[in-house]
C-alpha cells in the first residue's frame, strides 16, 4: 500500500493561487494512478483531478478545467495540484488519493488509499 500526506492548504482571496503537495511513502508509488478529490461541508466528496502512472494523461472535473493543473514526480514520490484563479466555491478539504491500477478516475470506489486532507478556504 501507499501512505499519503497532503500539505499546502490555507486561506486565499478569490483570484489567488495555491499549490497543494502530496507526499507518498512506499516503494510502489509509481504503480498507482493518482488524483485529488475535495469535500465541502454538507456535500459529497468529489473528483477534482487525476493523473496516470506515467503522467502522460491528466483528467479534470469541468469545474476546475483550465484553472487547476495536476502533476507528479515519481522519483520524489510527490503529487501536486496547482490551483489558480481560485473561487469561493473551491473552498473544501482537499484529499490526495491513490487509485487502483486500471481504474477509472472520478470514482471514490476506485481509491485504495486516502490522505488526511488539507483545508483550502477562498474568501470573496
Amino acid at each position: 500500500q501507499v501512505q499519503l500526506v497532503e500539505s499546502g492548504g490555507g486561506l486565499v482571496q478569490a483570484g489567488g493561487s495555491l499549490r497543494l503537495s502530496c507526499a507518498a511513502s512506499g516503494r510502489t508509488f509509481s504503480y498507482f494512478p493518482m488524483g485529488w478529490f475535495r469535500q465541502a461541508p454538507g456535500k459529497e466528496r468529489e473528483f477534482v483531478a487525476g493523473i496516470s502512472r506515467s503522467a502522460v494523461s491528466t483528467y479534470y472535473a469541468d469545474s476546475v478545467k483550465g484553472r487547476f493543473t495536476i502533476s507528479r514526480d515519481n522519483a520524489k514520490r510527490m503529487v501536486y495540484l496547482q490551483m489558480n484563479s481560485l473561487k469561493p466555491e473551491d473552498s473544501a478539504v482537499y484529499y490526495c488519493a491513490a487509485h487502483a491500477p486500471n481504474s477509472n478516475f472520478g470514482s471514490v470506489a476506485a481509491v485504495v488509499s486516502w490522505g488526511q486532507g488539507t483545508q483550502v478556504t477562498v474568501s470573496s
